[in-house]
């Protein structure tokens, strides 16, 4: 009997820290309740990646079809941030300065400002209360055509990516996969294809998570991103920087990404 109430104890400490590990993550896809940690911690036990930084096989149909051109992105300096979660899915160090995590805003929103033929800013497919980035043409629908969001609470960013891309992010040590982005029953959580991205620290590092944004944009649109001067010459109005988006919540039972 005593062996029995010691284990008892020690799983309902065990379990009472990782709730509350779950909980300190703060609002994402999946509801703050014990009903939420417990569909997630099923999730995280039989279906996470086992390696978040391995890329999938690339299809042989979709070899050197990748949207980052070389020499794109320079290898991120420093080592890698801890992420924990699956949804909420966050970063817990290496957090940005509030006015790059301005920056960075700013120039999604300007992308879609400037070539509204192209873009849209609408509430995330994923987050379901944080603004995202939509095109208007989608030959990978997943998302309703969604290419990011990025979490005000880490400054972190998920998005979907081309295969080759997706390798391309991992080397260079700018993001990993999601845990649950494996395919097949893990689907109609997030598409195979949906990676972190860690959050920009200073302006320049902003300018090279675009530059990752734009392959998404060619991923999910079909079609390179080519800027075109004439279609933002058309949008010459001073930009107006949004307001500091809200805390990212869905008040779902189901867990989805976050």
């Amino acid at each position: 009997m005593a062996p029995a109430l010691l284990m008892l104890s020690i799983l309902g400490y065990l379990t009472y820290k990782d709730y509350s590990a779950f909980l300190e993550l703060g609002p994402g896809g999946t509801p703050s309740t014990f009903c939420g940690y417990m569909k997630i911690t099923f999730l995280r036990i039989f279906f996470a990646l086992g390696d978040p930084l391995c890329p999938s096989p690339i299809p042989a149909e979709l070899e050197n079809t990748g949207f980052l051109r070389a020499g794109a992105i320079s290898p991120r300096q420093d080592r890698r941030p801890d992420v924990r979660g699956i949804a909420p899915h966050r970063q817990i160090n290496q957090i940005p300065p509030q006015d790059v995590f301005n920056y960075l805003s700013t120039s999604i929103m300007k992308l879609a400002k400037d070539y509204p033929s192209k873009f849209r800013i609408s509430t995330s497919a994923f987050e379901k209360h944080c603004p995202g980035l939509f095109s208007l043409k989608k030959a990978n629908p997943a998302g309703n055509g969604e290419v990011c969001h990025a979490h005000p609470s880490d400054g972190s960013l998920h998005m979907t990516l081309h295969p080759e891309d997706i390798k391309t992010v991992l080397e260079a040590g700018w993001g990993e996969r999601h845990p649950l982005s494996r395919g097949g029953w893990c689907s109609r959580f997030v598409p195979q294809q949906f990676v972190m991205i860690y959050a920009p620290r200073s302006k320049e590092e902003v300018e090279t998570v675009m530059e990752i944004i734009k392959a998404s944009v060619g991923w999910i649109s079909g079609e390179t991103f080519v800027p075109n001067p004439s279609e933002e010459a058309q949008n010459i109005m001073p930009f107006i920087a949004p307001e500091q988006p809200h805390d990212c919540m869905d008040q779902r039972c189901g867990a989805v990404a976050s």
